[in-house]
């Protein structure tokens, strides 16, 4: 059975990445690439399904892990009763073809033993194993082929691989497992400690930029370092995650594969990135969203694949049990036919607030802008599926209207900006739609009663995405509808401290059986809007508990269970490390990301409407509305 999902660390090399559980076993590595199939699938399933185990044969062992400061090398000590040992798990930035476990003794004497089944195709497909003419493991099927160099002594047990050895003071044992097409040469060998130093030096070197003076520097900048790892590098497309199928809720169907880039995270990242101090990835992102939406607008697409595929086929793997029993496992994801009007919001936003950060436009992205607002201008009042994707069919969400209204905005924004570049843009004709989007999310989106905005027009239910709507610009952060709707989410979904996305028990929205954990980022957005309300006390409360969630080594998944007191959902989740490095900086900042993206924006809005900037008076004091413990 897989570890916990907070027992894993994640080592990566900007291609793809490996899960390693506290116990020394690579569970889930994809090669070459994130979306490529599996070679170690035992995360989804069991043993036989592939793993690569590497740890101490005594029963009773000390574990404790850490990465190396500011680095990706993964460091766990082992202490038995006879001595201790050091395993240093990495995988060398550049090429994307190998992950090294270096075991070093550190004091006594400490029997290991490694175990390694390799399978790949989801742990469908079990290699043909050979040795090649300098005595090197290989093992091959169809496609793909993998390549173990050790000086440790080897050999087979039940189609899997042994070695049994003793490490000693001042000894080492080193283990290289490489990636190559089967029908390439072998891979070339590397030095451990070389590469080690070269590995250690890469990510010093790039999380020294980060920024700093921040309450929680430390878990800003893992945060960062995990979005860094996330980064395919040929392309600068950001995966979700690096896994498919961790569930939502232990035991349930809401499985889905995460290994793609979706235009819904677009903005934030950017926001996130370029904040931080990372300019070239933010504009190796921008770069790639521009290529992926480039072509016919009304073929847009709201996740594409991290070359920007778009024939991204969800199927399940029928032979895979799933995380704890939790199936179907899928690969591919079906959202990718949706249509969502917020992603235009998100992709026009993101494009504005480069933009304004100095990344420089071309004329051919400005071009890919106007086609595609003369689709949005046909398609902003059609429903859709919205932001969390339902599979319930389509209804006229609020925030997907709102999202609309951004795009219009920040289109309108960037080229009354830059004339020059658009002097045809219908800019008037694009202000009528704007005021029209915001009146009727204003009539039809808000619910009088409640006090609140609403999921969808006419409903009574609530929604954490309502959260995002001063940070958008739409209305300012104290405007009494604003705060009325952070009360009612603060009363209604809350659960012990933390923000459901919607109420999933007991109703049909998403089409999809009821339960799943918090989704972590839903809980950020709210301590955002504690932060605009001035009240910093509650907020820096909730990201305490928020950072108390993450893992030994700083890592959080998708969701937190809340009544079992675990992570679940894919992981580590892109979305969520976004959140938390951009509530960091809201914190820490009289400018951050939330005010940045909504107030430049809602300026042009109130004046358009009569509202006061966001921010610009004292927050309507609400604390005593606030739920125990928000």
């Amino acid at each position: 059975m897989a570890a916990r999902i907070e027992d894993y660390a994640l080592v990566g090399d900007c291609r793809t990445a490996a899960l390693i559980s506290r116990d020394g076993s690579v569970d889930w590595l994809c090669w070459p690439r994130f979306d490529a199939s599996a070679c170690f699938a035992a995360l989804l399933g069991t043993p036989e399904h592939g793993f690569w185990r590497l740890a101490p044969v005594a029963k009773h062992v000390k574990t404790s892990r850490c990465y190396r400061d500011g680095t990706l090398v993964l460091e766990t000590r082992h202490a038995t009763r006879e001595g201790e040992v050091l395993v240093t798990d990495y995988m060398p930035a550049g090429d994307g073809s190998h992950l090294i476990r270096l075991v070093e003794g550190v004091h006594g004497r400490v029997a290991m033993r490694m175990d390694l089944a390799i399978r790949f195709d989801y742990g469908s497909a079990v290699p043909w194993v050979s040795h090649n003419e300098w005595g090197d493991l290989r093992a091959i099927s169809g496609p793909h082929k993998l390549v173990l160099r050790t000086q440790a002594h080897l050999h087979g047990v039940d189609q899997t691989t042994v070695s049994e050895f003793t490490v000693r003071a001042g000894e080492s044992v080193a283990f290289t497992l490489s990636y190559a097409a089967s029908h390439e040469e072998d891979p070339a060998p590397v030095e451990p400690r070389k590469v080690l130093a070269a590995t250690d030096s890469f990510w010093r070197d790039w999380s020294r930029h980060c920024a700093c003076g921040t309450p929680w520097d430390d878990i800003l900048r893992r945060s960062l370092l995990t979005l860094k790892a996330l980064i395919y590098a040929p392309t600068g497309g950001i995966v979700a995650a690096p896994t498919t199928s961790l569930p939502e809720q232990l035991g349930g169907v809401r499985n889905w594969d995460y290994r793609f880039c979706w235009l819904r995270d677009s903005t934030f990242t950017l926001l996130a990135l370029m904040d931080a101090g990372f300019v070239e990835e933010a504009r190796a992102w921008r770069n790639w969203l521009l290529r992926a939406v480039a072509g016919n607008p009304e073929q847009a697409h709201i996740l594409y694949g991290i070359a920007g595929e778009r024939l991204l086929p969800e199927i399940e793997l029928d032979w895979l049990p799933g995380y704890e029993g939790s199936r179907p496992v899928r690969v591919g994801n079906a959202a990718v036919a949706q249509f969502q009007l917020d992603v235009y919001g998100e992709l026009f936003d993101a494009l504005y607030q480069a933009r304004r950060r100095g990344l420089s436009d071309d004329r051919d992205g400005w071009r890919v802008g106007l086609a595609l607002m003369g689709h949005l201008e046909k398609v902003w009042h059609e429903p859709d599926e919205g932001i969390w994707e339902v599979r319930g069919g389509r209804k006229h969400f609020t925030h997907s209207k709102v999202m609309a209204w951004v795009a219009f905005d920040r289109a309108i924004r960037a080229h009354e900006e830059a004339r020059h570049l658009a002097p045809d843009a219908p800019l008037d004709r694009w202000r009528g739609i704007r005021d029209r989007i915001h009146r009727e999310v204003c009539e039809k989106g808000f619910d009088a009663e409640l006090g609140s905005f609403v999921q969808y027009y006419g409903s009574k239910r609530l929604d954490a995405s309502l959260l995002l709507i001063a940070h958008m610009g739409f209305l300012p952060q104290d405007d009494p509808r604003v705060v009325g709707t952070v009360a009612a989410i603060g009363k209604h979904l809350m659960r012990d401290g933390f923000v459901l996305r919607y109420d999933t028990e007991g109703q049909k929205t998403d089409g999809l059986p009821g339960g799943e954990g918090a989704f972590i980022p839903c809980s950020f957005w709210y301590a955002d809007n504690l932060i605009g309300l001035g009240r910093r006390e509650e907020a820096r409360e909730l990201i305490e508990r928020l950072i108390g969630v993450c893992n030994d080594l700083g890592l959080v998944a998708e969701e937190y269970d809340q009544e079992e007191k675990r992570l679940v959902g894919n992981f580590p989740q892109a979305f969520s490390h976004v959140a938390l490095v951009n509530t960091i900086l809201n914190y820490s900042r009289a400018e951050g990301p939330a005010r940045e993206r909504g107030g430049a924006a809602g300026t042009g809005e109130g004046k358009h409407h009569g509202h006061h900037r966001a921010g610009a008076v004292p927050p309507v004091p609400v604390a005593a509305e606030a739920p125990a413990g928000a």
